[in-house]
């Protein structure tokens, strides 16, 4: 990575703090870190480019519609500012095709490879000890229910109709070996929580 690329993931860290440092619903300034960070590992592992999946992992929720009141606006906003940045217009074009395709919800399986390694790196955040924290975060942030038998829309059915799914819908081999653990962990979490709840599963 030159020293121009460097200081370009200087400028977009930044504005990713500024969009998302106060964000109370799980998807904080540390979650853009966290998938920044291992999408640009599994570029490296993968043999991709790792600038452009971490540049790419910064930016992935601008425009969520969970997050924005007007998702447009922000995508415009954030195209302003790649281009104030000189980000070349093929990386700004593979930016928007990661953030237009990576969502679990819309079920989209990204073209290239920069989408599917940040929708891997998303995906990963989403399981393991931080997806279980995330998951209750996103919940109290949207005053839902922990659990409620015959509830489909608390936490913890959250788990079954979306987490425990996302082992089988990785894209790369690596993140694969890394979603094991995690998954592993989710399924420890929700036995000891049936127990504790008084509804064994």
């Amino acid at each position: 990575m030159d020293e121009i690329q460097q200081q370009q993931l200087n400028e977009i860290r930044e504005f990713t703090y500024q969009l998302f440092h106060d964000d109370p619903t799980g998807h904080d300034y540390e979650h853009m870190r966290r998938v920044a960070l291992m999408a640009k590992k599994i570029a490296k592992e993968e043999g991709r480019d790792p600038f452009l999946c971490e540049a790419a992992g910064w930016l992935h929720d601008v425009g969520d519609r969970k997050l924005f009141s007007d998702p447009d606006q922000a995508i415009d906003e954030m195209n302003i500012f790649l281009d104030h940045i000189s980000i070349h217009n093929q990386a700004k074009h593979d930016i928007n095709h990661v953030i237009s395709t990576i969502s679990f919800k819309e079920g989209k399986t990204p073209a290239t490879w920069t989408g599917k390694i940040v929708q891997d790196a998303d995906r990963l955040d989403a399981i393991g000890a931080i997806g279980i924290a995330r998951t209750f975060q996103y919940g109290g942030a949207n005053n839902q229910l922990i659990y409620k038998q015959g509830n489909p829309h608390t936490s913890i059915q959250h788990f079954y109709d979306k987490l425990l799914k996302i082992k089988d819908k990785l894209h790369t081999s690596y993140a694969k070996q890394i979603a094991m653990e995690r998954h592993r962990w989710m399924l420890l979490f929700l036995e000891q929580f049936h127990k504790e709840w008084g509804t064994d599963k």
